[in-house]
């Protein structure tokens, strides 16, 4: 008879996404996620299987809780407006608490090789995948665009949330409002 689990999943899983935000996931080792999530190795590797289950379960859980700025911009019908207000927020998103930690999913990718970690990749370009198909919805909300043009505003405006992502590690919430007003004002 398979033993029943003496932890709550969903805060283990909390606990870990907060530790691969703040420390990367190379520099996180599994006797971190031990110590942080409060459950031994044994039910580590056999709820998860290894670090890489652990992260991709942060992963997920990481994803819902930005689906609540995400789902603002899906269901905008402002175009560019709503995108803009999608980088405020995530900015607001990315800074809550003391720490300025970026974007997750950024700063793995900055991270991971490819070839080592080829199912982290894949996750992650998931992730970003689903945000630019929401700039490409908004986009298109504009019909003077063509889609050439949409499909490069919206590849613009990834590479602009990605910097956003790093900048906001380091620069004053001025400088990263202003960084915003500057992108948008090139669409």
């Amino acid at each position: 008879m398979a033993r029943k689990k003496q932890y709550n999943e969903e805060e283990v899983i909390k606990k870990a996404m907060g530790l691969f935000w703040r420390n990367g996931y190379e520099s996180t080792t599994v006797r971190m996620l031990e110590k942080e999530m409060g459950i031994n190795q044994f039910s580590i590797y056999s709820s998860f299987k290894n670090k890489q289950g652990v992260f991709l379960e942060s992963v997920k859980y990481y994803k819902k809780q930005i689906n609540t700025i995400k789902n603002k911009l899906k269901a905008s019908n402002n175009g560019i407006v709503g995108i803009k207000q999608y980088f405020y927020d995530f900015i607001e998103f990315s800074s809550e608490g003391k720490l300025r930690k970026g974007c997750l999913v950024t700063n793995t990718v900055n991270e991971v090789k490819e070839e080592e970690e080829p199912e982290v990749i894949i996750e992650l370009k998931k992730f970003a995948n689903e945000i630019r198909d929401l700039f490409v919805s908004n986009l298109k909300q504009d019909d003077k665009k063509s889609n050439t043009l949409v499909q490069q505003q919206a590849d613009y405006l990834m590479n602009a949330i990605l910097g956003l992502s790093i900048a906001s590690k380091v620069f004053t919430k001025e400088q990263l409002n202003n960084i915003i007003e500057v992108t948008f004002t090139n669409l």
